[in-house]
């Protein structure tokens, strides 16, 4: 076990240089969220209560970034770069390789999650979360609901030329239809109800309980509810679609 956690602890390591030596994907999945809240926070400065809404918004948007958008992007790439091929012939355990990329994905929603908490605290009048717990745990069911669905996504992109147009197809229409930006309640029915069926409302809704309101977490089982079943759904697609050959000759 001891060894697994080194192996483990070694490739997460070498995937978090990896990152912050890619300006590109550095700038989407980690400061694109970060100035958005920057420019909203500056246009809704004197309205706290579309701050209480667009800050929690963000936070989401930031969990659903560095998990699904960038898992989908990478394995997409590993996996055609023949990297996945390649790591399958070494020595190295899959099953460490694989955690080492899905814990640098969790580190940077958990980094993300940190700095919009305390941006929000200094900038834009958002109390310090009145529910850790609860934050702790939207949290953890989004990034395990995302990044599932990121990686189940990437088994359907056929090469990485087109990437962006699959994981953009779904992002963008999401992020709007879902609350990032505005009260989702105000929203035409019709929107309304896609996005309630789709996760990362009810996530936005607990992240909003848990840094805003302070509803406690028992108000928010059906939220929980879908984040675990999408969850569920996202598992079952990335183990059942998973390659480690690319798709292309």
């Amino acid at each position: 076990m001891s060894s697994a956690l080194t192996l483990v602890w070694r490739q997460y390591r070498l995937e978090r240089r990896m990152f912050w030596r890619n300006p590109t994907a550095a700038f989407f999945n980690f400061l694109f969220p970060l100035i958005l809240l920057a420019l909203f926070g500056a246009v809704f400065a004197n309205d706290q209560e579309n701050l209480n809404v667009i800050v929690p918004g963000i936070a989401g948007m930031a969990i659903m970034a560095t998990t699904f958008t960038a898992l989908a992007f990478n394995m997409t790439f590993l996996r055609e770069q023949g990297v996945l091929k390649r790591i399958r012939g070494t020595p190295l355990p899959a099953g460490a390789y694989l955690a080492g990329v899905f814990a640098s994905a969790v580190a940077n929603a958990v980094l993300q999650i940190v700095i919009i908490v305390l941006a929000g605290k200094a900038f834009f009048g958002i109390p310090w979360p009145p529910d850790p717990f609860e934050l702790v745990v939207f949290a953890t069911f989004g990034v395990v609901c995302f990044a599932s669905l990121g990686i189940a996504l990437s088994h359907a992109i056929p090469n990485f030329e087109s990437a962006p147009a699959y994981t953009n197809a779904i992002f963008l229409p999401v992020i709007f239809i879902s609350g990032v930006f505005f009260d989702a309640d105000k929203a035409p029915k019709f929107l309304t109800d896609i996005a309630e069926a789709l996760p990362l409302i009810h996530l936005i809704d607990g992240l909003s309980a848990a840094m805003v309101t302070g509803k406690p977490i028992t108000d928010n089982w059906t939220a929980l509810g879908v984040l675990a079943v999408w969850s569920a759904i996202g598992i079952v697609l990335a183990i059942r679609g998973f390659s480690w050959e690319a798709h292309r000759a």
